[in-house]
């Protein structure tokens, strides 16, 4: 495969990643956006500060903003990635399958991704 066609498969890829990115943010907002607006920009202003994970950083430190969320909600935060998850499968046009109960919300993102990428390319 030349060159010039594998670049062009990688900057495919890149810009299905970001695009996963934007939606799962968006996936976020909307999740904690149902808690009240002020509450999503304290939430998020909490995460920033005492957990050093800025908004737009959140799809690169996932485990970070999953145990900040389990830091301000204790085992209501599960309540929150399930709602995130919703969210996420239904932008990206994937059911949500809950195989198993032990499976972490950083595994669900993941896999989501994982489906996204191969469904688009």
């Amino acid at each position: 495969m030349s060159n010039s066609k594998l670049q062009g498969r990688g900057i495919r890829a890149l810009a299905k990643t970001t695009e996963f990115e934007k939606l799962l943010v968006s996936a976020i907002d909307e999740a904690l956006n149902s808690l009240g607006a002020s509450i999503k920009q304290s939430i998020y202003f909490q995460i920033e500060n005492k957990f050093k994970v800025a908004r737009n950083e959140i799809p690169e430190n996932l485990e970070e903003f999953q145990g900040g969320l389990e830091k301000i909600f204790g085992a209501g935060a599960r309540f929150i990635e399930i709602l995130i998850m919703k969210n996420l499968h239904s932008k990206i046009g994937l059911p949500l399958k809950m195989e198993s109960e032990q499976l972490e919300f950083v595994e669900y993102i993941d896999a989501a991704k994982e489906g996204f990428l191969k469904k688009t390319n």
